[in-house]
């Protein structure tokens, strides 16, 4: 279930109702949930589940819902399993027979983007970038070629040396960074890699909850080849044709559909 990424007022009117008919609401932090329950005058007892005790707790309550009892999961900001724990007991939930029901609610990767000023038709969501920078590196240069807007999240203490990353693997691309969202704080800074880099490190520390978001490639060289030609030169070089179809598809900012399409307009003419 959605719970606020910050201002406790980002909470629906459903999700208040559910989490007053729970019988458990198992969350992240008992602490900072109650803050929330507090708000609303819900008063229904609550179970820790977390990254630590994950694996341990959710044959527990999968127990308690095979008897009947209604369990409501949270995390302490956002949607449960988007970069939180609650994988493990959704996946066991499902593979024993219990109705899993989602319960939708804020978004720090939609709210960042729809107020990044970037390209929304298409985005990639990374979740927590590698603390290790040789890793972090690697794994934008994994997404050189991507062609829609990627997002991360970030720690504070790690924020400007990811940008440093972004602009050595992705060169001079629009980012965002969206700092403390809906909360008093709230910050976005718009620029290039470089230019939010120096103005982070300029201050004296960096703090808050961060999404970075980083613009699609631009500047890239329009492939001319004929579209069957292009996919045929991939077969040739060992690709299945679904494969083919997929990378040509990558290359040009198009869907595997499209690309698909165009070949059986191909073959009919």
């Amino acid at each position: 279930m959605g719970t606020p990424i910050g201002n406790l007022e980002d909470i629906t009117f459903r999700a208040v109702r559910v989490l007053k008919e729970a019988d458990l609401i198992a969350c992240e932090d008992t602490r900072q949930t109650r803050k929330l329950l507090d708000r609303y005058g819900i008063g229904k007892p609550t179970v820790s589940y977390h990254d630590h005790n994950e694996a341990e707790r959710s044959p527990v309550l999968i127990a308690k819902l095979l008897n009947g009892i209604t369990v409501a999961l949270v995390s302490d900001a956002g949607m449960p399993l988007i970069s939180d724990p609650g994988y493990r007991l959704v996946r066991a939930a499902i593979d024993s027979g219990i109705r899993v029901e989602a319960v939708p609610g804020a978004s720090a990767v939609l709210t960042a983007l729809a107020a990044s000023g970037l390209a929304t038709d298409s985005f990639y969501f990374g979740g927590f970038l590698p603390a290790k920078s040789g890793q972090r590196l690697r794994a934008l240069e994994a997404l050189r070629d991507e062609t829609a807007t990627l997002i991360f999240y970030e720690a504070p203490h790690r924020i400007v040396d990811t940008l440093a990353a972004v602009e050595q693997a992705l060169g001079d691309r629009l980012v965002v960074v969206a700092r403390e969202l809906t909360k008093m704080h709230e910050e976005f800074l718009r620029g290039t890699a470089a230019e939010i880099r120096a103005t982070l490190a300029a201050r004296e520390s960096v703090k808050g909850e961060i999404t970075l978001l980083i613009g699609k490639r631009t500047g890239v060289a329009e492939d001319d080849t004929p579209l069957a030609e292009a996919v045929d030169g991939c077969v040739a070089q060992g690709m299945s044709r679904m494969e083919a179809i997929k990378t040509v598809a990558h290359r040009r900012g198009l869907s595997k559909r499209e690309v698909y399409g165009e070949l059986e307009k191909l073959k009919r003419r």
